[in-house]
C-alpha cells in the first residue's frame, strides 16, 4: 500500500500536465512563427544572421513587456506565463539558431564576424530586456497617474 509521500507525488505530477500541454502548445506556436520569419527573410549561407538577431531581439523585448504586465498590472491565470513566456516566447526565440549561425560564419572564414554576431546578439538581447522593462514600468506607472 502506497504511502502519503507517494499520494502526493501523484497529485504534484498531474498538477504539472496542464503546464507541459500549454508550454507544448505555445512552443509549437512560437518556432512556428519564427520559422515564418526565417522565410520572410531568408540568410544566405554565410551571411550574417540579421533574422535570428532580429528575432531573438524582438523576442526579448516582448518578454520584458510580458515580464511587467504579468507581475505589475495583471493578476494572470496560473497557465498563462508557462504558455506565452516559456512557451511562445521560447519557441519563437532560439539559442540553438544562434549557435549554429556562429558555427557556420566561423567555417565559411567569417571567425570575426562570427564573434561580432555572438557578442552582438547578448548585449542586444539584455538592453532589448532591460528597455522593454524600464519602458512598461514608466508606461505603467504614467497611466496609473
Amino acid at each position: 500500500m502506497p504511502g502519503a509521500g507517494a499520494g502526493r507525488r501523484r497529485a504534484r505530477a498531474g498538477a504539472l500536465w496542464p503546464v507541459l500541454a500549454v508550454v507544448s502548445l505555445g512552443g509549437s506556436i512560437g518556432a512556428a512563427a519564427r520559422y515564418g520569419a526565417s522565410l520572410l527573410w531568408p540568410t544566405a549561407s554565410g551571411a550574417f544572421p540579421w533574422t535570428t538577431l532580429t528575432v531573438n531581439v524582438a523576442g526579448c523585448a516582448v518578454i520584458g513587456v510580458f515580464m511587467v504586465v504579468i507581475s505589475d498590472v495583471w493578476a494572470a491565470h496560473r497557465l498563462v506565463r508557462p504558455f506565452f513566456g516559456t512557451g511562445v516566447l521560447g519557441g519563437f526565440t532560439t539559442f540553438s539558431t544562434y549557435a549554429v549561425d556562429i558555427r557556420l560564419l566561423v567555417a565559411s572564414g567569417r571567425p570575426a564576424a562570427g564573434m561580432a554576431y555572438l557578442g552582438l546578439t547578448l548585449v542586444a538581447a539584455l538592453a532589448s530586456v532591460w528597455s522593454a522593462v524600464w519602458l512598461t514600468r514608466r508606461v505603467v506607472a504614467w497611466r496609473r497617474t
